[in-house]
């Protein structure tokens, strides 16, 4: 018992890792990550500027358009730092406490964006399967009340995690697999019980993704339904045309945040390279590929974004 309380303190810090195997190459490797990351924040930021300077898109579909920008931009901030801090300079270290609030950020914004992508199903839901409704169900006085409840909710079922981790004994390895912190990983260092921490870590991940991919499958279930009882066929595609680059957005996000997870918690493989893959992919993809997907489907936002850069 000594032996555990004279190494409580033992590691400050924890150390960083980027993709192992691969040290000598972290300056080349770090040339797509600068890019990916220049690119997610000049196209999050031009949604943002477009959607808010133009009256014509200040509706319900493209507010939650713009919370999802404001949402990968906060994703892209807070890992920024420190992968590029890893590939650029070896920068390895970060203290616990510094760990700790990334994490917490990090899963609150995935919390944020899992339920932002709920409310861009419920508002397809509700445009194709009761659209004579959808200005009065979905006003912007809603739509904003409907956003902050997101913020709240992401807020609150991840602000036990820090503490939660601040509680134990860190006197094994302090070598993360990422170079980014992660609840599911930090809390594997640990010397201490950890099935709290366990318990809510998949409790929380069943209520918020669990619950919102569910709750968007079902959307999507009575979405098809309501178009394919549509008498015209070009009327059935144009209505389903519309829900494309929402599907795509989804698909973007839960898949590898859905795999990571598996991974993190039943995943037994000799191979280290397969997590840390996909955990790059889950942060830094999403980012990435929304503002262009929505930029490439969205009639409306790409005849503006062309016209701001015509000028």
């Amino acid at each position: 018992m000594s032996a555990v309380n004279d190494t409580k303190f033992k590691f400050a810090v924890f150390l960083l890792t980027g993709i192992p195997g691969q040290e000598d190459a972290y300056l080349w490797i770090s040339v797509p990550f600068c890019l990916m990351y220049i690119i997610s924040i000049v196209g999050n930021s031009v949604i943002l500027f477009i959607i808010k300077t133009d009256p014509s898109l200040h509706e319900p579909m493209y507010i939650f358009l713009s919370m999802l920008a404001i949402t990968d931009l906060g994703l892209s901030i807070a890992t920024m730092p420190t992968i590029l801090g890893v590939f650029w300079f070896d920068s390895r270290e970060i203290s616990l406490d510094a760990c700790f609030a990334q994490l917490f950020f990090i899963h609150t914004l995935q919390c944020i964006e899992s339920s932002i992508l709920l409310l861009m199903a419920f508002d397809r839901f509700i445009a194709i399967c009761n659209p004579l409704r959808y200005t009065s169900i979905l006003t912007l006085p809603r739509a904003a009340k409907m956003g902050l409840v997101c913020v709240l909710r992401g807020m609150a079922a991840m602000f036990p995690l820090p503490f939660l981790l601040k509680r134990f004994q860190y006197c094994r390895a302090n070598v993360l697999s990422h170079s980014y912190c992660l609840h599911q990983e930090v809390m594997q260092l640990a010397c201490s019980d950890i099935t709290i921490n366990s318990i809510y870590g998949l409790f929380i991940t069943l209520l918020t993704v669990g619950l919102d991919s569910l709750l968007i499958l079902l959307s999507y279930v009575m979405i098809l339904k309501t178009a394919l009882s549509v008498a015209s066929h070009a009327e059935c595609l144009r209505a389903l045309n519309t829900c494309v680059s929402h599907l795509c957005a989804v698909l973007i996000f839960y898949t590898p945040e859905i795999g990571l997870s598996m991974i993190h918690r039943f995943g037994e493989s000799s191979s280290h390279l397969p997590p840390v893959l996909l955990g790059y992919i889950s942060l830094l993809v999403p980012p990435l590929m929304n503002p262009i997907v929505y930029s490439v489907k969205s009639k409306h936002l790409r005849v503006r974004i062309i016209r701001v850069f015509v000028k």
